[in-house]
C-alpha cells in the first residue's frame, strides 16, 4: 500500500481544507492500494487539545473521515515517535506545524515530504502515480 502520513490537528487554520481533501483522496484511492494515516498532534499552537476519543469523533462526524487515526502523539523534536523519526531521517524534513504530509511507497521508502501550506490537491498526482504503479504491477502478475 501507498501511505500518506499526516500530523493532524482539530483547531488549526488548515483543518477544514485538509480534512476534506484527505477524505476525498481516501475515498478516491483507498483502502486497497492507499491509506491516509492520521497522527493527531498537540505540539504546534496547542491546536489538538482533546482526548483521542474526542479527536476521532470530531474527524469522523465532521468530515466522515474513514482513514486510520492513531493516538495523539509527538511528531518532532527529541520526543518524536519512531515512525516520525524515520520520516524525518528519510527526508531531512521535520514538521514545524500541523498537517505536514509524508508520502511512503509500498516498500516503506519515504518518497517526499510537504509542509502545511502545500494542499492535498497539489500532491495528489504523486499519490496517484504510486497507486497506478501498484495496480499495473498487479495486472502484470495476473
Amino acid at each position: 500500500q501507498v501511505s500518506l502520513v499526516v500530523n493532524v490537528a482539530s483547531e488549526c487554520g488548515y483543518t477544514d481544507s485538509h480534512y476534506k481533501a484527505l477524505q476525498q483522496l481516501q475515498r478516491d484511492l483507498g483502502p486497497y492500494h492507499f491509506n491516509v494515516l492520521a497522527f493527531p498532534c498537540n505540539q504546534f499552537g496547542q491546536q489538538e487539545p482533546d482526548t483521542n476519543k474526542e479527536i476521532e469523533s470530531f474527524a469522523r462526524k465532521t468530515y466522515s473521515a474513514s482513514f486510520p487515526m492513531f493516538s495523539k502523539t509527538t511528531v518532532s523534536g527529541a520526543g518524536a515517535i519512531p515512525a516520525f523519526k524515520y520520516l524525518i531521517d528519510s527526508t531531512g524534513e521535520e514538521p514545524t506545524w500541523n498537517f505536514w504530509k509524508y508520502l511512503v511507497d509500498p516498500n516503506g521508502k519515504v518518497v517526499k515530504a510537504w509542509d502545511s501550506a502545500v494542499t492535498v490537491e497539489e500532491i495528489r498526482p504523486y499519490v496517484t502515480e504510486l497507486v497506478r504503479k501498484i495496480i499495473l504491477k498487479k495486472k502484470d502478475e495476473l
